[in-house]
C-alpha cells in the first residue's frame, strides 16, 4: 500500500500584500500529478487546508476541486482532518457529497464516519470515534487510520468524555489511543496515526511554531504531545500544524511532519517543500521517501546598500517574493521606493535602515530602523537628540497626535 502524506495548504493565505492563491493553484497541481504518477493508494491531509475559519470562495472551490481529482472517482480515499486554523464545522459540512467521491472529512477528534461502500470503490468496513477502517480497490489488506483533529485542550478532554479525568492531556491521548488501537488495530492491516498536534521528543528543545501561526502551546492551547505517547499500535504518524519537514522516531515507526506545500512566512525562508510517499504492508517497517515540490516562488530577504544594486537583483530573481531592506545615508525618496516597486511585482516589504553619525569623536555610525513602529522611532530619535528618554506627558501627547491610546 502506498501513502501520499501531506498537510498545512493554508488555501486563502498571504504574504504581507501578495496573495498565494496562483501558487496554490500551482503546488495542488502538482501535488494531484504525483499521486497519478506514482500511483498512491490513499491520501492523507493532516489539517489545515485553509487559513481562517472562513476562507474566500475560489479557495473553497480549490479545495474541494483538488480533492475530488485526488479520490480518483472514489478508487483512491482521501482523509483529511481539521487543524487550528480551520472550521470544524465547515470541515464536515459537505460530508455526504465528500463521501460519495471518496472524500472522508474530520472536523473533530471524536467524529464517527458512518460505514459505506462506493460502487467500485473504497469501502469503510469499521468505525468508531475518531477512527476508521478502509478497503481500497486493488489493496488486499485494509488502512486502519487513528483521526485526532485538532482541539484545544478543554475542547479535546470533552470531545474524548474525559472532562474531569486527572493526568495530562497527553497521558489522556495516549490513554485514547491504546484502547482505540487495542481493539482495532493488529498486523493484519496498515496502522496510521493522523493528527494535527505539537509534537516533540521529551526534554528536547522544543521547536518553534511558524511565524504568522496561531500558536497551540500558549494559554487554552494544546499541550504538548511527546514520543513516547504515541501508540505502539502504528506504523506510520503523520502530522500536520509545524510548516518544515521534520522526521522523528517512535520505536521502528517514523514520525513526521510533512510540511506545508509553500513558503507562508519569512521564517520559512529558502525552506525546501515536499510531500512525502509512506511504502506501507501489514505488520512490517514502512518506508518513506520525499518528493519535492517545485512549484511557487522562494521566500527571502535581501539588504542592499544602493538602489542600481537593488534593482539589478529584483529584475534577475522575478520568481522570489523578498523583504527588501535598504540601508543608506538618507532617507528613501518616492522616486527610488518607485524604481524598487516597478522592477519587481513580489516584494513583501521595504524596510528603510538610515545611516546616521552620532556624533562621536569615532564617527561611530548608528542605525534608524523605519520598519519600526513610530513610538520606537520617536523614543530612539529623542534619545539620540536629547541623550535621554521622552516623560510621560511627551509620549502621552504623541499617542494623542497619533490617534493611538495611550498605553497601546
Amino acid at each position: 500500500m502506498k501513502i501520499l502524506h501531506t498537510a498545512d495548504w493554508h488555501l486563502g493565505k498571504s504574504i504581507g500584500p501578495i496573495p498565494r492563491h496562483p501558487e496554490q493553484l500551482e503546488v495542488l497541481e502538482e501535488i494531484c500529478s504525483i499521486a497519478e504518477r506514482e500511483h498512491v493508494d490513499a491520501v492523507l491531509i493532516a489539517g489545515d487546508m485553509f487559513d481562517t475559519f472562513n476562507p474566500p470562495v475560489e479557495s473553497v472551490e480549490l479545495f474541494y476541486r483538488t480533492v475530488k481529482r485526488l479520490a480518483d472517482g472514489g478508487k483512491r480515499p482521501v482523509v483529511a482532518i481539521a487543524g487550528n486554523h480551520d472550521s470544524p464545522e465547515r470541515i464536515e459540512a459537505p460530508d455526504p457529497l465528500a463521501k460519495e467521491c471518496g472524500v472522508i472529512l474530520a472536523g473533530f477528534p471524536n467524529t464517527k464516519i458512518s460505514p459505506f461502500a462506493l460502487q467500485d470503490g473504497i469501502k469503510v468496513v469499521r468505525s468508531d470515534n475518531g477512527f476508521i477502517e478502509i478497503m481500497i480497490p486493488g489493496c488486499t489488506v485494509p488502512l486502519r487510520i487513528l483521526l485526532t483533529a485538532f482541539a484545544n485542550e478543554k475542547r479535546m478532554k470533552t470531545y474524548l468524555g474525559i472532562e474531569d479525568a486527572e493526568g495530562s492531556l497527553r497521558q489522556l491521548l495516549q490513554m485514547n489511543w491504546k484502547e482505540t488501537g487495542d481493539k482495532y488495530m493488529d498486523d493484519k492491516g496498515v496502522n496510521i496515526l493522523m493528527a494535527h498536534l505539537f509534537v516533540a521528543s521529551s526534554g528536547a528543545e522544543v521547536t518553534a511554531e511558524p511565524d504568522d501561526e496561531k500558536p497551540i502551546l500558549d494559554i487554552g492551547g494544546a499541550q504538548a504531545v511527546y514520543l513516547e505517547n504515541l501508540p505502539e499500535h502504528v506504523q506510520y504518524v503523520a502530522l500536520g500544524h509545524l510548516h518544515r519537514t521534520i522526521k522523528m522516531k517512535h520505536g521502528s515507526a517514523p514520525v513526521n511532519y510533512s510540511g506545508s506545500p509553500l513558503s507562508y512566512s519569512l521564517h520559512e525562508a529558502e525552506q525546501a517543500k515536499c510531500v512525502m510517499i509512506v511504502d506501507a504492508e501489514p505488520g512490517k517497517p514502512v518506508s518513506v521517501s520525499e518528493i519535492p515540490l517545485t512549484k511557487g516562488k522562494t521566500v527571502t530577504r535581501q539588504t542592499f546598500t544602493d538602489i542600481d544594486t537593488a534593482v539589478e537583483w529584483l529584475m534577475a530573481n522575478q520568481n522570489s517574493l523578498v523583504e527588501l531592506t535598504m540601508q543608506s545615508d538618507t532617507y528613501l525618496t518616492a522616486e527610488e521606493r518607485k524604481r524598487l516597486v516597478q522592477s519587481h511585482n513580489g516584494i513583501i516589504d521595504i524596510i528603510p535602515v538610515v545611516r546616521t553619525l552620532d556624533g562621536k569623536d569615532d564617527e561611530q555610525v548608528s542605525s534608524v530602523d523605519l520598519g519600526k513602529s513610530v513610538e520606537e522611532i520617536f523614543v530612539d530619535f529623542f534619545l539620540h537628540e536629547k541623550g535621554q528618554q521622552p516623560n510621560d506627558e511627551m509620549m502621552s501627547l504623541l499617542r494623542e497626535v497619533i490617534g493611538t491610546e495611550e498605553g497601546q
